[in-house]
């Protein structure tokens, strides 16, 4: 049964991307739309109040700063916010606040959820207040996922323009975003989980009293206003510690449903906005394609390594496959269905505790962090992250049959080319100095005082690689909330949001200034010759440079049993 849901969940987001691509195509251009008589006075009552001259567009270097200084201080007032957190009015009681929010701890998710990581350092329900989780923590995810469609609007434009020095205008992008997309299916969406159970209120948290004569603190509070932006935004950090695991966060396998298809629904669509604002329609198709293929293979093997009982139960004559740190509410196909929609996009959130997945299943989500969003992704992120390999397998294509390299009609030079470069340099140069960094230190190696041998050293890899994707997954066995992680978990948050995106907003200036050509002897870029090119460009590329790093990680722990 579980396949017959994977197969109806990627039936729905495909039937989806057609229509929601062309909804944010008109977004994106400005063209009309239905909600225009309810939105546009809105809109320019927000320009005139914070002085945007929405006619006036940007170049990319331009767009790349007002996207990093809206995000510097998205960052600076949440940080301010949770320090001060202690002064605010409401719930929950300080008696339930058990997890102090120190200064480090701050920092890290202030820088957490401005780069739509929400890597969870804090524990939940029991460190921050009511209105801290609704005016920090949902306000941000609204904000940071408005930030990251933005860019993504402003790279498809680099793509499609002509003799063009400008990609628009970031402020107009931003409230275009969050107004048109954002907040009206925010808001159903968070109906829909109220509707299915999800609390919504300010009341404290209850004590219940057991069969057992103990006490029972039941948590509750403005769940649903978070829920489902986490996941819409592509954030992740639930109200909770457990994340989707908790009842009251994800209560039923319908809202597991829906939150997953929230994931992956508009980065896919996004592939459909590119081939129409290019006019070639069928190149979005071919790359949500290769999306879809390589999501289909992750989940195929992840879902056979969990279906497959670990030794120390068959010795015992067990049946059932790993139910080991999964809820059973949702069984091992919604558990490995989840694992792999968040692992391959920018939302870190979780049903189930992956430190408790068999080596395989460690390997698929790992392995997903570390492709670098090009399936599906978060917002924005994910368009640009995959037309950035597409434009490496396009050179490569050209190199083959001895052509200048071309890529929807515009050829890729030498300028554009160091770019591309650096932009796929960039990840495993982060990732893989950050974790030889932890390894060779006492403090990074004190975090994993749980586990020993490949395991251990697949959590410190399996964490910078999250913060890099600004994922937010971890394996439990890793405690991530001292002064060593939470500052250099920072550094791969703000590459993997920032740096990477400029890399991208710079590639795209570059494009928006060509002419689009339509030269002689040019490798297609919409045929299934150039899809399984672009397949084999993704999974070379991080075999080339993570393969050494899996070896010693989950390979070895999986050879080891």
């Amino acid at each position: 049964m579980s396949w017959l849901e994977h197969t109806v969940f990627i039936a729905t987001v495909l039937t989806l991307a057609h229509p929601l691509g062309t909804y944010l195509a008109r977004v994106c251009e400005r063209r009309r739309t239905f909600l225009d008589p309810l939105l546009q006075p809105v809109e320019s009552a927000l320009y005139r109040l914070f002085g945007v001259n929405a006619d006036q567009e940007m170049s990319a270097v331009t767009y790349a700063c007002c996207f990093l200084s809206f995000g510097a201080g998205c960052a600076v007032l949440l940080f301010l916010l949770l320090v001060m957190q202690h002064v605010l009015p409401g719930g929950p009681a300080d008696a339930y606040l058990t997890t102090p929010m120190t200064m480090a701890l701050a920092a890290n998710t202030a820088v957490s959820f401005t780069t739509t990581t929400t890597w969870q350092a804090y524990a939940g329900e029991n460190t921050l207040r009511y209105l801290s989780q609704v005016i920090g923590l949902v306000a941000q995810n609204f904000l940071a996922g408005a930030a990251g469609l933005a860019v993504g609007f402003a790279f498809i434009r680099g793509i499609a323009r002509q003799s063009s020095a400008t990609i628009g205008n970031f402020w107009v992008d931003l409230v275009r975003s969050l107004l048109w997309v954002l907040l009206p299916l925010g808001f159903i969406g968070s109906l829909a989980l109220i509707w299915q159970g999800v609390p919504l209120g300010l009341s404290p948290y209850t004590l219940a009293h057991t069969l057992e004569g103990r006490t029972q603190v039941i948590a509750q509070g403005p769940v649903a206003a978070l829920e489902f932006i986490k996941n819409l935004g592509t954030n992740g950090g639930g109200f909770f510690n457990a994340n989707g695991a908790h009842p009251y966060a994800n209560p039923t396998p319908l809202t597991n449903f829906i939150g997953m298809l929230a994931i992956c629904a508009l980065p896919a669509a996004l592939m459909i906005t590119l081939g129409q604002l290019t006019q070639r329609l069928r190149a979005g198709w071919l790359l949500l394609s290769a999306m879809v293929v390589l999501f289909v293979g992750g989940l195929a093997v992840c879902e056979h390594a969990e279906r497959t009982l670990p030794p120390q139960l068959a010795e015992l004559h067990l049946v059932g496959g790993n139910m080991e740190g999964k809820e059973v509410r949702f069984g091992i196909g919604e558990s490995t269905l989840t694992t792999v929609v968040t692992s391959n996009s920018s939302t870190g959130s979780y049903n189930a505790q992956h430190d408790s997945y068999r080596p395989l299943g460690v390997l698929v989500a790992l392995t997903f962090l570390l492709l670098g969003e090009v399936v599906f992704g978060g917002l924005g992120t994910g368009v640009y992250s995959m037309v950035m390999m597409a434009l490496v397998a396009a050179f490569l294509g050209a190199l083959m049959i001895g052509r200048t390299p071309e890529y929807l009609g515009k050829k890729v030079t030498a300028a554009e080319t160091r770019w591309i470069a650096l932009y796929v340099l960039t990840t495993p140069m982060v990732v893989l100095v950050l974790t030889a960094i932890a390894v060779l230190t006492q403090a990074g190696r004190a975090a994993v005082s749980l586990n020993s041998g490949p395991r251990s050293f697949t959590e410190i890899l399996f964490a910078y690689a999250s913060c890099m994707a600004n994922n937010g997954l971890a394996l439990s066995g890793l405690d991530a909330n001292n002064v060593f992680y939470n500052t250099t978990t920072v550094v791969a948050m703000l590459a993997g949001r920032y740096g990477l995106a400029v890399l991208a907003l710079v590639t795209a200036g570059l494009f928006a200034g060509q002419r689009r050509v339509a030269s002689s002897g040019a490798l297609p870029v919409d045929t299934p010759t150039f899809a399984l090119l672009l397949l084999g460009t993704i999974l070379l590329a991080a075999a080339v440079s993570f393969l050494p790093a899996l070896a010693m990680g989950p390979v070895a722990e999986l050879l080891q049993r």
